[in-house]
């Protein structure tokens, strides 16, 4: 078990590097991948800070 799933971990580590190296050398891709990373940010940045004020308001206990 313990081999099988060392095998898994090295062809997706292999496979990772392998689209790495062939999106930050093909032009397109990499603008695609830049412009894919700046809209998951702008969407996951915000919402993981509204959340965090909103937890730590719940945690204070102040009234609304």
């Amino acid at each position: 078990m313990t081999g099988a799933r060392t095998s898994a971990n090295l062809l997706l580590i292999t496979a990772g590097i392998a689209a790495g190296y062939v999106i930050l050398t093909k032009p397109p891709l990499r603008r695609a991948a830049v412009r894919l990373l700046y809209a998951w940010l702008g969407a996951n940045v915000p919402v993981y800070l509204l959340s965090e004020v909103r937890r730590a308001w719940v945690e204070s206990g102040q009234a609304a």
